[in-house]
């Protein structure tokens, strides 16, 4: 069961991980024309949601990212531990990710020309929002737990291998 998990998670986390890096080179593009008040730079100010969600669409980008690095680590180590962590950081991720989903709703339905680049920022947090909530999802239900836990438990006790437990006199 679990090499059935890592195949499954390790598809997911590598696609999230590469939009998450695409947000935040999109998202940073945007936020340096936007602050530098290049503004009539085709499509860089969309409406009046577009800095709230430019801020919100690099913080998800970037809390996003991260949480895949902590998936990576537990897809290599597969222990309970791991998977704590990294459901943890994966929901902290999606909540993020959630409120930039919904900038993102607001200034599409506000409208105001925006150019490709923050259309393609949009689909790509849209997207996110659904492929991060999934693997949450699959996370918490269990699916790609760990397995057993502590792989070497001869690391974690007091004394070498073979050796009895407890306090040395």
């Amino acid at each position: 069961m679990a090499m059935v998990g890592r195949n499954l998670v390790a598809p997911l986390l590598v696609l999230n991980l590469i939009m998450y890096l695409i947000v935040i080179g999109f998202a940073s593009w945007n936020l340096n024309h936007f602050i530098n008040g290049q503004t009539n730079y085709p499509g860089v100010a969309g409406n009046g949601a577009t800095f709230y969600f430019l801020v919100f669409a690099i913080l998800a980008g970037v809390v996003g990212a991260t949480s895949k690095l902590a998936g990576v680590h537990h897809v290599r180590t597969w222990r309970h531990d791991t998977g704590a962590t990294n459901a943890a950081s994966s929901l902290i991720a999606w909540a993020i990710t959630a409120l930039a989903f919904g900038l993102a709703c607001k200034e599409i339905h506000i409208g105001g020309h925006r150019g490709w680049r923050l259309r393609v920022l949009e689909a790509f947090v849209i997207i996110l929002a659904f492929t991060q909530l999934l693997y949450v999802l699959m996370l918490h239900a269990g699916i790609f737990g760990g397995g057993g836990g502590y792989r070497d438990h001869h690391e974690y006790g007091a004394g070498a291998p073979g050796e009895p437990k407890g306090p040395r006199v």
